[in-house]
């Protein structure tokens, strides 16, 4: 498993440095260009000495900061019969782990997985692996050691007390990732969010620092409340942490109606909504570039969207819609990540269609597929229809293709870089979309050009003809639009 995962990890830098390139020769957004560049220049510097473990101690309080450069990775294979606690499973786990870390920054130095019925409740991992991966850890000079899962404070403190070096867990590199990432205000807001309800109850101090009580003046000014006897200074950052959380729900709550009032605006235009949705890197948004010209940032790493970005795009008949590029989903994605983010996912649930997107490419796009569909029905979008869409059809295993057009009848298999079946998509998008249930027959004043182009974008027309009068329309159109055609009806068809 460790050699594989070392030759996987080397040949997949290879790849993803062609697949950079690709994307700046084809990226024809000068907005896409400069967040390529700043994300790129944002990325880890790794190799320089004496910063792989540096920990700066603000407030007396370890801040768990990642500076990623050597990792090795630990996993644990659960030893049960459903396919999930498979060693294939397992594998493809840390693979994407090991992806994430590379996405972090990383170096990936090593990979082990251990099978046992359960994940030790003391660290993780048995005993004899600890120390084994002490010593994998001591001769490849690794800084940090990231297992596949949520550790809980007991199992962090006392696996690093073996292995003598930082151990971090699976959601801590997500939100690392994810806080790298982050570009508007929102954005950041959700992450430090997530952080902060994830450090809260890891917070630890140095040594004794964090046991002396103070009382009085020396209490910081905390006012009422915080003289006396005192509190310990551990308790005073859990209540600093506690407050800058209750105050960053508040600006995202503040933020989510601002969201809220601009889809109500375009739910009042009468616009179907289209999200897409799918496994992080499946191509969402070379998918949404495709299919609308967007130009928004295209780079082939894990959570390179973190804000939904919504375009306007037209089916095969003119029909407009509007089309919504989100987050991606992943395996044990954080649930503080999914708390977060809830008001940014509510443009997923809010929608009229889904626009799942499968990776053709990967090692287990059915499990890819089961995650989505787990996230989607825990925001409380699983009953949103769905068309599944089945991307990088150029570099798929046709015989992966050909399984998943079996298992997910009516999906539409794609290449949003080269740009096959983006026509055949539009075409399958166009009845999923909402009927009009309104049949008008209106003659439409010549003056009226503006109504005239509101029916051709908004509704179905079945029949236009140009009389004396001005445009005999024969439509299907939004109850507000037939409200607004009234007045023209019963005129001379």
């Amino acid at each position: 498993m460790r050699g594989a995962l070392n030759a996987g990890m080397a040949s997949r830098r290879v790849a993803a440095g062609r697949i950079h390139d690709g994307v700046e020769q084809l990226e024809v957004s000068v907005t896409g260009e400069l967040d390529l560049e700043d994300r790129q220049a944002l990325q880890r510097v790794a190799g320089l000495a004496g910063l792989s473990t540096e920990l700066r101690d603000v407030t007396e309080v370890e801040y768990r900061e990642l500076r990623l450069e050597r990792v090795v990775l630990i996993g644990v294979a659960v030893d049960r019969v459903d396919a999930d606690g498979s060693p294939a499973a397992a594998e493809n786990s840390l693979h994407e782990l090991a992806r994430l870390a590379e996405t972090a920054g990383s170096h990936v130095q090593e990979g082990l997985i251990q099978r046992r019925k359960r994940p030790d409740t003391a660290t993780y991992v048995g005993a004899g692996k600890a120390a084994e991966l002490a010593e994998i850890v001591a001769s490849t000079g690794a800084d940090t050691v990231i297992c596949d899962g949520e550790l809980s404070p007991g199992q962090l403190r006392k696996l690093e007390d073996i292995v003598k070096v930082k151990v971090v867990d699976r959601t801590a590199l997500i939100l690392d990732i994810f806080a790298q990432h982050a570009r508007s205000r929102e954005g950041k807001a959700q992450v430090e969010l997530a952080q902060l309800e994830y450090m809260l109850p890891r917070l630890r101090g140095w040594g004794e620092s964090l046991s002396r009580q103070a009382g009085g003046r020396v209490a910081g000014g905390g006012g009422i409340g915080t003289r006396g006897p005192g509190e310990t200074k551990l308790e005073t950052d859990r209540r600093r942490v506690r407050a800058r959380i209750a105050k960053l729900r508040r600006e995202i709550a503040a933020m989510a109606t601002g969201r809220e009032v601009q889809r109500g605006r375009r739910r009042g235009r009468d616009i179907p909504a289209v999200a897409i949705a799918g496994y992080t890197n499946a191509g969402k948004s070379s998918l949404l570039n495709s299919l609308t010209g967007a130009g928004v940032l295209v780079q082939d790493a894990l959570f390179a969207t973190l804000d939904p970005t919504v375009r306007r795009a037209h089916t095969p008949s003119g029909r407009a819609f509007t089309l919504t590029d989100t987050v991606g989903f992943v395996r044990h994605l954080p649930h503080q990540l999914v708390e977060a983010f809830r008001s940014t996912l509510e443009e997923v649930a809010d929608a009229d269609v889904i626009l799942h997107v499968v990776d053709g490419s990967d090692a287990d796009p059915n499990a890819q597929l089961a995650v989505v569909r787990g996230v989607l029905a825990e925001i409380g979008a699983g009953d949103v229809p769905e068309l599944v869409v089945v991307n990088k059809a150029d570099v798929a295993d046709p015989i992966t293709v050909e399984g998943l057009r079996l298992r997910e009848r009516g999906c539409v298999v794609v290449s949003a870089r080269t740009g096959q079946g983006v026509p055949e998509l539009l075409t399958a998008l166009e009845p999923r979309l909402p009927q009009h249930d309104h049949e008008v027959r209106a003659l439409v004043p010549y003056s009226r050009g503006d109504l005239v182009a509101r029916v051709h974008e908004l509704g179905e027309v079945i029949g236009a003809e140009h009389v004396v009068d001005g445009i005999a329309l024969h439509a299907r159109v939004p109850a507000r639009l037939a409200a607004e055609l009234a007045p023209f009806n019963g005129h001379r068809r």
